[in-house]
């Protein structure tokens, strides 16, 4: 889970910088599609790759 912590970071500043409330980590890990965590992986591989 450790690996979705950057998106949740991110996330978590989307929604202030909107005045919306966020959702905890779970509740936003488990609402991802696949295809979304799909993208991160593979986004995060490359990354590391680099």
């Amino acid at each position: 889970m450790d690996m979705y912590r950057e998106g949740y970071r991110i996330y978590c500043e989307a929604c202030e910088q909107y005045g919306l409330q966020s959702m905890n980590f779970h509740l936003y890990v488990k609402n991802l599609t696949e295809e979304q965590l799909h993208a991160y992986n593979t986004h995060k591989k490359c990354e590391v790759a680099v």
